[in-house]
């Protein structure tokens, strides 16, 4: 479900009853544990976190460097973690240490959730933390090569 909203409140206003509860339990996590310098908007119709294009305007498609994305779908919610492709064990390491009272419902970077007591928050927070601007930076440039002139190959 692609939200219209162009701001946080906004999208947190369309939200109804059990998604509206756990977006808003995840957010508080997520915001509690951002490292400085990601800017929050709504990105892509949902809520997101990213280096700003003034701290980094040289992406594929000329939009912030995704970092976190909080957004609810038709049946569930979804959390997008982009720091587990930031080292090549972290996917591994993050399922190792899912303690959850659900089983992990993650797809490549995208863990899926009906409610906040489905996920182990202290571990998002934790993952949410662990990646400085910078290192997402260095990340997306050794994982996509930048050309002369400041376009992506």
């Amino acid at each position: 479900m692609r939200s219209e909203a162009t701001t946080v409140d906004e999208y947190l206003a369309g939200l109804e009853g059990g998604q509206g509860e756990a977006i808003r339990t995840v957010l508080d996590v997520v915001r509690g544990a951002m490292p400085a310098g990601y800017a929050e908007s709504v990105q892509f119709g949902m809520i997101g976190w990213g280096v700003p294009l003034e701290r980094y305007p040289v992406t594929y498609n000329s939009q912030p460097l995704a970092y976190v994305g909080l957004g609810a779908q038709k049946r569930y919610c979804s959390l997008y973690l982009m720091g587990l492709y930031m080292r090549a064990d972290a996917t591994a390491r993050f399922r190792a240490r899912w303690s959850a009272p659900r089983a992990l419902d993650l797809g490549k970077s995208c863990v899926r959730f009906r409610t906040a007591a489905d996920l182990d928050l202290p571990l998002i927070a934790e993952t949410v933390a662990s990646v400085a601007v910078d290192d997402l930076i260095a990340g997306y440039e050794s994982a996509r090569p930048v050309r002369r002139g400041g376009r992506a190959k």
